[in-house]
């Protein structure tokens, strides 16, 4: 005759509670592995700490430098020249731009999901009055927020379109970490999922593809040299020297040309790859 031993008929119950706390135990893990919504959460950095002084191009020279001695090349008879501006350029003298022959702008607007230009207004405004065609653009920084709230802060802060035949389609500026690691501490898969996301939020609140201001050093440094924009959105590429260089994978031209940092009256300078024309077709879409 068999004899039941105390504690037995508890033998399950304990199994029970062991297996509920290995899978307790594995959800914690999941939850603390790269991409998932609690890390995403914890490695989200603080708000930018000086983003008047970020603007297209600000890192390039930094980080690239100059070449020719920065000096203006020849324009070709198909361009048209411009500028870009942002707060450290402060009320910008338009109407001497206009008089040098400049003839559209791009000005910055917004910095992640905390950050306005205090001269936006009479940057964008002012450049329109003189009656160039201008646009706005967004300082990216990936590891503040993500792409769409970026996106819908900057479209809700100047960033804005309308088919008036004078705005051009918002820009979204991906360059050098300001204020920390080159890539903004994301993988490559990272950064063109945050970039898809900025870009389609962004043609959802405004209905236009956006512009995509980046350089091809860095494009191959921090997304593999991704071909996935390419055939959608415009290429703003800063080079400063006689040519625009070589371009990142997907795209086969160039739509805008930031060839200078120390142009005349605001320092950068613009050509656009093309006849007024077709700048015109740009901002009406």
């Amino acid at each position: 005759m068999s004899v039941l031993r105390s504690g037995s008929p508890h033998r399950p119950a304990r199994s029970l509670a062991t297996v509920a706390g290995i899978l307790l135990t594995l959800v914690s893990l999941l939850l603390g592995l790269p991409g998932t919504a609690g890390a995403a959460a914890a490695q989200r950095a603080p708000e930018p700490s000086h983003p008047g002084q970020d603007w297209a191009g600000s890192q390039i020279a930094r980080h690239e430098g100059t070449a020719a001695g920065d000096a203006p090349p020849a324009a070709p008879l198909a361009s048209v020249e411009g500028v870009d501006v942002s707060s450290h350029n402060g009320n910008v003298a338009w109407s001497t731009l206009w008089n040098s022959g400049v003839r559209f702008a791009y000005v910055k607007a917004t910095e992640s999901t905390s950050y306005t230009n205090p001269y936006f207004a009479q940057q964008y405004n002012g450049s329109y009055n003189t009656g160039m065609i201008r646009g706005a653009y967004h300082f990216a920084t990936p590891n503040t927020s993500s792409g769409a709230a970026q996106a819908k802060y900057f479209a809700d802060h100047g960033g804005g379109w309308s088919k008036d035949g004078k705005t051009l389609p918002g820009a979204l500026d991906m360059e050098y970490n300001p204020y920390g690691a080159t890539c903004y501490g994301l993988s490559a898969a990272g950064l063109v999922n945050w970039m898809k996301d900025w870009f389609a939020t962004y043609k959802a609140r405004t209905g236009r593809d956006a512009v995509l201001y980046t350089s091809t050093s860095w494009w191959k440094q921090c997304t593999g040299n991704s071909a996935a924009f390419g055939a959608v959105n415009p290429l703003w590429i800063p080079r400063y020297g006689s040519s625009a260089g070589e371009l990142p994978a997907g795209w086969g031209f160039h739509t805008i040309w930031q060839y200078t940092s120390s142009g005349p009256t605001v320092g950068d300078h613009n050509r656009f790859n093309g006849a007024m024309d077709r700048l015109r077709a740009l901002a009406n879409g």
